[in-house]
């Protein structure tokens, strides 16, 4: 008998499918849009999700649903950070944020990472040279990138590994997973962000007097715009938004990327003799196992008909963007992981005017890291395939990745 589309979301979510949930992705491109048994609306084809992408009609503040199903956090006197709100407010407060981090106002912050990076990938490297068994995640592929945003946001390095416990409790929240009560689990979420928003607002304050040249300080002194700066509230939620956002998504595809490279030694073989091709290998990664799975957060703010069906304003809308970004009528060949592919619009970093600013520096540290785990690790192969993975359908990625190697002199 045919599988139900109206139960795709919990087939999706549910923790047995995380190491191969693209076999659903497959199926709910068959049916364009489908609906679910808990009135949202699933959509995975590409061309359709990329149009989503760019509607002004579709919302990303929650707060438009007709029937809101979280703990917001508007309940626990935490406002949402620019990720999930729309314009004009969502324009003001990102545009703020890029003032300190990218072009045209910071236009050489991103470049000038990549000796830090480098300095920091050969560190870690070096302990893991010396051991012949390594758990790739707890001992590279997360302390990168969460030293590295704690040290563009001016964050003591000795604090850095009190994020950690904060960062997953923070992630799990975003679990669209039905049958459990979400209320604990959201407002779980709510409590970490709230803590270590209120952490970093607090080290930005203390920044005003003897600004350094890291974001917390620029945020803090910034006046921006006719005198339309971050407010300390927005420092908070902004802080925290980057913090999430800089390290999680990266940790994910860091792994993924080894793992996929490591299931086709013919690629990594290829990029070990060919370095130059690891920009264009990291964006068939973004493509073909995406640390961003889905975007659950989204809901119209009018009726509006997509593939044929229509969708009513407020209900929840979740665009599958690794389904999009496997889709047959956009990519040849769409299953085959290819290193030198051409023309690679993927989903991978969303799209629109959410698409994810801190593209650049994700793209910067796994080129770095993935360049550097091939070339010095000798004969990498895994000890468990598949891995174990984290909760997170969202944000999917191994929690640990064992990885055994011929030990360095060994």
């Amino acid at each position: 008998m045919a599988a139900d589309p109206e139960t795709l979301i919990e087939r999706i979510t549910d923790y047995a499918s995380r190491p191969d949930p693209y076999p659903l992705y497959a199926e709910l491109r068959e049916h364009g849009v489908a609906r679910q048994q808990n009135g949202s609306y699933l959509v995975g084809t590409y061309h359709e999700i990329t149009a989503l992408l760019h509607d002004p009609r579709i919302s990303s503040d929650r707060r438009n649903r007709t029937e809101p199903d979280e703990a917001g956090d508007e309940e626990q006197g935490i406002p949402p950070s620019f990720i999930g709100l729309d314009d004009p407010e969502h324009h003001r407060l990102r545009s703020l944020a890029m003032r300190s981090f990218g072009p045209p106002h910071n236009p050489g912050r991103i470049d000038a990472l990549h000796g830090e990076i480098t300095r920091i990938v050969q560190d870690l490297l070096a302990q893991l040279r010396t051991r012949d068994r390594i758990d790739l995640v707890d001992e590279f592929a997360y302390p990168l990138p969460v030293t590295v945003i704690c040290r563009l946001l001016g964050v003591p390095t000795e604090d850095e590994p009190t994020f950690r416990g904060w960062s997953d409790t923070i992630v799990s929240g975003l679990d669209p997973a039905r049958g459990a009560d979400p209320t604990e689990r959201q407002r779980a979420a709510a409590d970490a962000r709230r803590a270590m928003g209120i952490y970093l607002g607090e080290l930005a304050a203390s920044r005003r007097g003897d600004p350094g040249a890291d974001m917390l300080s620029a945020f803090a002194t910034d006046p921006g715009p006719d005198h339309g700066g971050f407010n300390q509230i927005e420092i908070m939620t902004t802080a925290v938004l980057l913090l999430i956002a800089g390290h999680e998504t990266t940790v994910n595809l860091i792994t993924n990327g080894m793992l996929t490279l490591l299931r086709h030694p013919e690629a990594l073989e290829r990029l070990r003799n060919e370095p130059a091709l690891m920009p264009r290998a990291v964006e068939e990664l973004l493509r073909y196992e995406p640390p961003v799975q889905m975007l659950p957060q989204r809901t119209p703010l009018a009726d509006i008909e997509i593939n044929g069906v229509t969708v009513p304003r407020g209900a929840p809308l979740i665009l599958v963007l690794a389904s999009g970004s496997r889709d047959p009528r956009r990519f040849p060949e769409p299953d085959r992981f290819d290193p030198g592919r051409e023309d690679n619009q993927h989903l991978g970093f969303g799209g629109g005017v959410h698409s994810c600013f801190g593209a650049p520096l994700a793209r910067l540290e796994t080129q770095a890291a993935l360049t550097a785990l091939i070339q010095h690790l000798d004969a990498p192969r895994l000890v468990e395939d598949p891995p174990p993975y984290r909760r997170s359908p969202v944000l999917r990625g191994p929690r640990h990745l064992l990885i055994d190697h011929d030990r360095a002199g060994g």
